[in-house]
């Protein structure tokens, strides 16, 4: 997997997190923000982004130079950038190893997408629980500082950025832009009504582009290298490489880059070693918790890239794969999902507040054998209400997990019925 080392290529050189060995032995050494800020115009860095076809990677995966292009060209007040570090996701562990292994390729990124947005001030919103990853980033911004890449006049030139560490409070719902932008302001972490979007009025009643961690960390490969290099690997709709954690009941779990397109059978078998203890593979969730959960056989045929998914029924998501064997108990593990999202909903829409914690109930019941007839039923139809009812996507989250797996999984839930009944 070598050949595909555009994010992960300094991770193995020793103490890469400090910016006299970045700029001596690792790729780029900010030589491309150097390049970028000094010699290029910030509607080309956008134009080439969006050629590039790179798509975020927290889980919506709208393509980012697009996005980039939504800010009002004569809004009166500054335009800022967020970092989304925030990675709550169940399963989901890449962002927390570019920030503790690479922090500097992630700053230069930043310096070159706040270019592009001519943003004054970028944040990197970090979730509070990733202790090592914000003392090791807040580190490397103060050493660019001493190096001028950060502050006033960066590179020699007149455009000035301040970048700033925010620490969040492990909050999942801050993971959605709005939910993040209140909580950088200082207040409860309530996500938002969109339209507006953040990038007409986001921070601070401000243009506000928010891009996930590893998205950024993207960018210096496609400004150094340009379009068609980044567009060598993936596939025509998902360019690029991808980081993919995986976790569960493999012999190798870690992280991965792949290109995106790449099989999941692969990825399972070859990368990782196959199914722990040679048994055999139950079911995959390919994005993260919230994504839709797929059997063997959709999992051993599909691709990772966000058509493929799609066409099976789930999604790519954060690259969070979650491998369970055939001794996992799809109603023990459909239980720790529901008590997350009734736990983490943050209870302004009333769908999700009173959905999240009555499905949990529900799935408890199923668990503990106190099941009734009628249960499976009464979720789908919980299902129903709160699919596409709520200010962010958290109750569409919760919802995904619960449907696939009572459709998938249904004989499961039926035999706790069956003991909970006496049948």
């Amino acid at each position: 997997m070598e050949g595909y080392r555009r994010l992960k290529h300094n991770w193995t050189i020793p103490r890469a997190w400090d910016i006299e060995v970045y700029r001596k032995r690792c790729k780029f050494g900010y030589e491309t923000a150097r390049k970028v800020v000094t010699a290029m115009e910030p509607a080309a860095v956008t134009e080439i982004v969006k050629q590039a076809g790179l798509r975020g990677r927290g889980g919506a995966g709208f393509p980012t130079g697009v996005k980039w292009g939504f800010v009002p060209k004569d809004a009166e007040k500054p335009t800022y950038l967020i970092n989304n570090a925030d990675e709550g996701e169940p399963g989901t562990f890449k962002d927390r190893y570019i920030m503790e292994l690479d922090p500097h390729q992630m700053i230069e990124g930043m310096i070159i997408a706040a270019f592009a947005l001519q943003a004054p001030q970028a944040y990197i919103y970090i979730r509070g629980e990733l202790g090592l990853a914000a003392r090791r980033v807040q580190a490397a911004i103060d050493q660019a500082y001493e190096a001028g890449f950060l502050g006033k006049g960066i590179f020699g030139t007149d455009y000035s950025l301040d970048m700033i560490v925010h620490r969040g409070a492990g909050a999942y719902v801050c993971g959605e832009e709005t939910g993040l932008i209140s909580s950088v302001e200082g207040k409860r972490g309530n996500p938002r009504l969109k339209p507006p979007f953040p990038a007409v009025v986001g921070a601070f009643g401000a243009p506000t582009i928010v891009n996930n961690t590893e998205t950024l960390t993207s960018i210096p490969f496609i400004l150094e290298h340009g379009v068609e290099a980044y567009r060598e690997h993936g596939t025509e709709k998902s360019p690029g490489t991808k980081l993919f954690t995986v976790s569960g009941h493999v012999e190798k779990p870690g992280v991965y880059e792949l290109p995106l397109g790449f099989p999941l059978k692969e990825l399972l078998y070859d990368v990782c070693g196959g199914i722990r203890g040679g048994r055999k593979l139950k079911a995959v969730i390919p994005g993260g918790s919230s994504a839709p959960v797929l059997t063997a056989e959709e999992a051993e045929r599909t691709h990772l890239d966000y058509e493929s998914l799609m066409e099976v029924g789930s999604m790519l998501g954060s690259g969070g794969v979650i491998v369970m064997d055939d001794t996992t108990d799809m109603v023990w593990a459909l239980k720790n999902l529901t008590h997350f999202y009734a736990h983490e909903s943050c209870g302004q829409c009333t769908p999700c507040r009173e959905g999240t914690r009555w499905m949990d109930d529900i799935v408890r019941r199923f668990h503990e054998n106190r099941a009734a007839e009628g249960d499976i039923e009464r979720l789908l139809d919980i299902c129903d209400s709160m699919s596409g009812t709520t200010i962010c996507a958290l109750s569409d989250a919760a919802v995904f997990p619960v449907k696939s797996f009572l459709t998938k999984f249904r004989e499961e839930f039926e035999q706790r019925i069956q003991r909970g009944t006496g049948g």
